[in-house]
């Protein structure tokens, strides 16, 4: 199966679990995006007031690992729900993206360097 029917499929099921329980009439535009933002706010708690090496290995841990990949998954759900709501191509989108982040950020510019493309 290629990428782009596995998404499609994934995609399917995100709408049918959506559908079989009538919650299209909540997922608007608005609400979406403050479910993502939420879910990541969630994503994020499990990393606060943690080093880098200490967020590494709090990540190592299959019980936490398995939260945080609840809350991915959530974002992506609700990421791709809307994206599909509002007929973005999530593959063309994705792939425009990293063109412009290459321009933006040259590899002889940019390698090893955390700088905004700005201040390079």
């Amino acid at each position: 199966m290629t990428a782009n029917k596995k998404f499609q499929s994934i995609l399917k099921q995100i709408k049918k679990m959506r559908d079989d329980r009538d919650w299209m009439q909540f997922h608007n535009p608005k609400d979406l995006a403050e479910a993502i933002s939420i879910e990541a706010a969630e994503l994020l708690e499990h990393f606060l007031w943690k080093t880098p090496k200490e967020s590494e290995n709090y990540a190592k841990n299959k019980k936490n690992l398995r939260e945080i990949s609840d809350e991915l998954a959530d974002i992506f759900n609700y990421a791709f729900e809307l994206a599909d709501n509002l007929g973005i191509d999530i593959e063309k989108t994705i792939l425009k993206k990293l063109k412009n982040i290459e321009k933006k950020y040259p590899v002889s510019k940019s390698r090893g360097k955390a700088i905004k493309y700005n201040k390079l």
